[in-house]
């Protein structure tokens, strides 16, 4: 089965309520070595997130700068100007939900560009984590282990005979050798494998009726 968001979150997330303030904002960061957290209301819904490139803002454009001096920053004018959390963070947030995917996760932090996401219940409120660090983890998985869920895919779902396929991993490459019915399902088999946590590759040796 594929994992999901809640298998590879962190639980213990540090994060801050709309009204801290700029320096404290500063100190939870440079406490606890981290460069971005959720911004929270008081029910512990996620308002945005604020990161390091939001605070830099004010660092690279001190005083009140006007069109002339940066045209590009009257989108971000407020943040420059801003003292709280909830003035500094970028809103919304891109969240995702604990039952998504892993595979979704990965796409959206590639589509958005986000380093993490906060994992959010339908109601917004904050359960977790999850950073790119997270989602690759699922890649550091024993062959071993990838070639049992692969061996009890083949006879359970797909009910074949057990060891009519040869399953060889090897650093998470994934080659299936031997015969099957049909190319139809051959696809089906290969799509399956494909979807097995921890595969890197998949490698067709699949002999079927009409293969040329």
């Amino acid at each position: 089965m594929s994992a999901t968001v809640k298998d590879v979150m962190t639980t213990t997330v540090v994060s801050v309520r709309r009204e801290a303030e700029f320096k404290e904002i500063i100190g939870v960061m440079r406490r606890r070595h981290i460069s971005a957290f959720p911004v929270l209301d008081s029910g512990n819904r996620v308002l945005g997130v604020v990161s390091e490139a939001d605070l830099l803002l004010k660092e690279a454009f001190l005083g009140s700068p006007d069109e002339t001096h940066a045209p590009w920053l009257s989108r971000d004018r407020a943040k420059v100007a801003g003292l709280t959390a909830g003035d500094l963070m970028t809103s919304p947030a891109i969240t995702i939900e604990p039952e998504c995917p892993v595979a979704e996760a990965a796409r959206v932090m590639h589509r958005r560009r986000v380093k993490r996401m906060p994992v959010v219940t339908e109601q917004r409120r904050l359960v977790g984590i999850v950073s790119r660090v997270d989602v690759l983890g699922l890649y550091d998985r024993a062959d071993a282990d990838i070639r049992a869920e692969i061996a009890h895919l083949i006879t359970d779902e797909f009910l074949l005979e057990p060891g009519s396929i040869r399953v060889q991993v090897v650093s998470g490459i994934v080659t299936l050798t031997g015969p099957v019915e049909s190319r139809p399902l051959a696809l089906n088999l290969l799509d399956a494998v494909w979807h097995a946590d921890g595969v890197v590759d998949v490698r067709d040796r699949l002999r079927y009726p009409g293969e040329r």
